[in-house]
């Protein structure tokens, strides 16, 4: 599981920060998490491949967290992009969006889809044979989601010595892995645990923003191997939290402890503040396993 930090910062693009956009490489897949204005920049700066965005996950319709949305979809345009494109977010972000495409005359040559999201409860809005997507709904200014991703147990990991030693054609490869037993030609059941070992433990991530604090999405997030939440603010502004309805350092520490998440990534920080390892230094008094994200970074969650 590989995180990728296109973006941040909360509200206006700065020359040296930017807005909310995140990359998500999980088996295989790689979502966009909220697309904030220069993701495309943010993107190629990065190296990530245009082609591999298939899913687009928008949180809310604050413009710090989709402004940058229309001019990617443009561009897929500009590519020859054939491949569909999926895109979950609030209700309205398809009128929105087409708005501006029908009165630019750029309508897409590939298959645009919306998942208008209202629900106010957490719901799955997404499932392959792989990953499953469920929706953390937060307490925010306008109606706005969190996103769980989580990994479904993979394959059995075939025992090379075993197999050998059994003597098992490769043929009989594919459904070991999947869990049953073998039956050798002199009729010797073997057991799938002799062949197999447990597969790697599937793996979540959990993000959220924009909110303040509500222990309301601690049963959802509960157990995560890592937890992106937003603090926008230091307790010192405690009252501008409250005000705005973002969260502070302590705030974000105080639900990972509570939620037993395995790490916690601090994110979307306010401007005002000119050293953002003041937000570490606050939400470790709480939850020693701190990160922090900032633009550029790269984690690999093994």
């Amino acid at each position: 599981m590989k995180l990728t930090i296109l973006g941040c910062y909360a509200a206006t693009p700065r020359t040296i920060t930017n807005p909310t956009a995140q990359i998500l490489e999980i088996r295989n897949r790689m979502f966009l998490i909220d697309c904030g204005e220069g993701t495309q920049v943010q993107l190629r700066k990065n190296k990530l491949k245009f082609s591999r965005i298939n899913h687009i996950f928008i949180s809310h319709l604050h413009g710090d967290h989709f402004y940058g949305l229309v001019g990617l979809i443009s561009t897929f345009m500009l590519l020859n992009r054939q491949t569909d494109l999926h895109v979950y977010g609030p209700k309205g972000i398809k009128e929105i969006i087409l708005l501006q495409l029908r009165y630019g005359n750029s309508f897409t040559g590939y298959n645009l889809y919306f998942h208008e999201l209202e629900s106010k409860e957490s719901e799955v809005i997404f499932e392959d044979d792989k990953v499953m997507v469920k929706t953390i709904p937060l307490k925010h200014r306008i109606y706005t989601n969190g996103f769980l991703f989580q990994e479904k147990v993979g394959d059995r990991k075939l025992n090379i010595d075993a197999v050998q030693e059994h003597k098992i054609d490769t043929c009989y490869f594919q459904k070991i892995k999947i869990g049953k037993d073998i039956t050798l030609d002199d009729g010797t059941i073997i057991s799938n645990e002799v062949l197999t070992f447990d597969p790697i433990k599937p793996k979540s991530y959990a993000f959220c923003s924009d909110t303040s604090y509500d222990e309301s999405i601690i049963p959802v997030i509960q157990n995560a191997d890592v937890l992106y939440h937003e603090t926008t603010f230091l307790e010192s502004e405690a009252d501008k939290a409250e005000k705005t309805m973002h969260s502070t350092a302590k705030d974000a520490a105080t639900i990972a402890l509570k939620a037993n998440v395995k790490q916690l990534l601090l994110g979307h920080y306010s401007t005002r503040y000119s050293n953002i390892e003041l937000f570490k230094h606050e939400a470790e008094t709480i939850f020693s396993n701190t990160l922090l994200a900032d633009d550029g970074m790269t984690f690999d969650f093994d």
